[in-house]
């Protein structure tokens, strides 16, 4: 396993959590108290989940590329690196 170069700090952690649930919660009871029939709440409340869903979705992959870019560059250095030390010779 590679050496972490930044680790984020507990309280960072938990800001992060806690303002997700919270935007979460107060989106949820914001249409729930929507004067609407329960379809359209639902319907909305539908949307919301999916966004969520996408959003979290978009934001792994959007890391899991970072992380293979790195990897991907490592490698392209380590074969250069050894390209050169060999003519080098």
């Amino acid at each position: 396993m590679e050496p972490r170069l930044q680790e984020d700090s507990a309280s960072w952690i938990f800001f992060v959590h806690a303002a997700f649930a919270i935007a979460l919660l107060a989106m949820t009871v914001g249409i729930w108290l929507l004067p609407d029939p329960l379809w359209i709440k639902g319907y909305l409340g539908m949307g919301l989940f999916f966004t969520v869903s996408a959003t979290i979705t978009l934001s792994k992959t959007t890391r899991d590329n970072h992380e293979a870019r790195k990897l991907h560059h490592r490698l392209v250095e380590a074969k250069t690196e050894k390209i050169l030390t060999e003519y080098s010779k």
